[in-house]
């Protein structure tokens, strides 16, 4: 069954990458695996699911916090995106996700809003052979507060020149369709 975009003004749509754009969550977790193991911890695949859309060495601190660790977040993230960035070769495209995409560049302005830091994000894009259709692109590195907060998607409305309650938000987690609902925009949980 085709995604039903709801009804609306909507002068931008703005693309989570992970999940939404990209099927790579599967990579994702046998990155997280393997970097957890190498410093002595685990990662369940509940809870990666769960904390899915939640910046990276937010959830190093969430582990340390659940499991009693005290593991480093600066080494266990490297060490993550290292493992990740091996598999970038592997990533698939959420096809119906890219038809969209594809569909409205040029029609409308369209930004990616992740979690992820922005080497991943831009290599994850390029992998994908979308990078083209989005002019503003949204990392880590570009607010203080990760979804749930609203930041990424008000940092991508500002960038687009769009305001917020003009803006349709493809997530496929609660944290993110949290974070839309905050910034005051409308979201399809992909």
């Amino acid at each position: 069954m085709p995604l039903e975009l709801p009804a609306g003004d909507f002068r931008a749509f703005i693309f989570d990458c992970d999940g939404t754009l990209a099927d790579n969550m599967p990579l994702h977790f046998t990155a997280w695996t393997r970097a957890m193991q190498d410093f002595g911890g685990s990662y369940p695949e509940k809870l990666f699911y769960e904390w899915g859309g939640v910046p990276t060495a937010d959830i190093v601190h969430r582990l340390n916090a659940k499991f009693g660790l005290s593991l480093d977040a600066d080494e266990v993230v490297e060490r993550k995106e290292h493992y990740y960035r091996e598999m970038i070769p592997q990533v698939e495209p959420v096809h119906e996700i890219v038809a969209i995409a594809r569909a409205h560049h040029g029609r409308l302005p369209l930004a990616v809003a992740s979690g992820g830091h922005r080497d991943l994000v831009e290599r994850t894009l390029l992998a994908l052979g979308i990078r083209e259709l989005f002019p503003v692109v949204i990392a880590a590195e570009d607010y203080e507060r990760g979804k749930p907060h609203p930041d990424p998607f008000l940092t991508a409305a500002a960038r687009l020149q769009i305001a917020p309650e003009y803006c349709l938000v493809f997530e496929d987690t609660a944290t993110g369709a949290e974070a839309a609902r905050a910034a005051g925009m409308t979201w399809v949980l992909v």
